[in-house]
């Protein structure tokens, strides 16, 4: 009967020594995953500033002038079309309108 008792309370004692060494386990990888999570979320950060700078319309246009030597249309060069309504919109629905640029100069694109 001492004996059952005895291997009772060694069960139990280990069993408490196990679930805390358990949380203090998960309490280092819930650290872990929280710096992680901050240097991920700083990465993030930097990558939106990054993408901004990269498609700003005054960066697109000075790449366009002196990279791919572009110049904004002349007078004349853009032709707008409004296309007729289709037979299947709704009456007083917007026309959607198509601006074309025409290439005059005679050069051709790479």
């Amino acid at each position: 009967m001492k004996t059952i008792a005895a291997v009772a309370v060694i069960a139990l004692l280990l069993l408490f020594v196990w679930e805390r060494v358990e949380i203090v386990r998960v309490g280092y990888q819930i650290e872990r995953l929280k710096s992680k999570k901050i240097a991920l979320q700083r990465e993030r950060d930097e990558l939106r500033v990054k993408v901004l700078s990269l498609t700003s319309p005054e960066r697109i246009a000075r790449a366009a002038s002196e990279q791919l030597a572009m110049v904004p249309p002349r007078q004349g060069q853009v032709i707008l079309v409004r296309v007729g309504p289709a037979a299947s919109a709704p009456p007083g629905a917007a026309t959607p309108e198509f601006k074309l640029a025409s290439n005059e100069s005679g050069a051709r694109l790479p």
